[in-house]
């Protein structure tokens, strides 16, 4: 159970978040008024988003200097979760758009890149399913997703800054932390990023673990029996 502490703390966080963020008191801003609550939600899948695609990267990078199965797994599955973080926030960031700004998608430069960042992991994706050779597949999709997170920097998070953008903190427009000084949003949004952020991890090392038996059935299914090798 000890080794477990940290599955045990992300279902804490998230009863925490789901019930703090709908139901504790959240400052009344002009406009965006109760859809604040959406930052506990929204925002986080994101974090999540950035911290598997760099765990993603990290194992493509070690792949490269040692192919093994089980860093491409890491790999692939933690660019998985990471693209269905990417999805739920598009998703939350389009409600909670519609409220706000009057139109689910407005062409926000942030909302754009956004979907072309989904877009080329889709395409990650696409291009290790096109390969059949196992050590192909690895180098080459390995090589792929480090220019892939080349990209998705910038387009995150710089590119949105140059120009103009309804999203806070960017074309001018203040950040979060500029007008909510009583903190109340901090005492969710922080537990709501680490929850959501481990729950993602718990998911990915499910999917290699079971990547991982596969693996394992498949070979013992192509080992020839004793009476054929004789």
């Amino acid at each position: 159970m000890f080794k477990n502490w940290w599955k045990i703390l992300a279902v804490v966080l998230l009863f925490y978040t789901i019930i703090g963020g709908l139901l504790f008191e959240a400052p009344r801003l002009a406009i965006l008024n109760e859809t604040i609550r959406n930052l506990h939600f929204h925002v986080p899948m994101w974090f999540g988003m950035q911290i598997l695609l760099t765990v993603s990267v990290v194992f493509s990078i070690r792949y490269l200097r040692k192919s093994s199965f089980n860093n491409d797994t890491w790999a692939v599955e933690s660019a998985n979760m990471a693209i269905v973080f990417g999805i739920l926030g598009i998703l939350t960031g389009m409600e909670w758009a519609k409220f706000t700004w009057g139109s689910p998608w407005s062409g926000d430069p942030k909302q754009n890149a956004a979907a072309i960042a989904l877009l080329i992991y889709f395409a990650y994706l696409l291009l290790r399913n096109s390969f059949e050779d196992r050590q192909q597949k690895g180098r080459i999709s390995a090589i792929y997703n480090i220019f892939a997170f080349a990209t998705y920097i910038p387009l995150i998070y710089i590119l949105p800054r140059l120009t103009d953008s309804l999203h806070p903190g960017n074309g001018g427009n203040p950040g979060f932390n500029a007008y909510d000084l009583d903190s109340r949003l901090r005492l969710v949004f922080y537990p709501a990023v680490v929850g959501w952020t481990l729950l993602g991890v718990w998911i990915t090392t499910l999917r290699v673990r079971l990547r991982k038996v596969e693996e394992s059935v498949a070979e013992q299914e192509n080992e020839p029996s004793l009476l054929e090798s004789l």
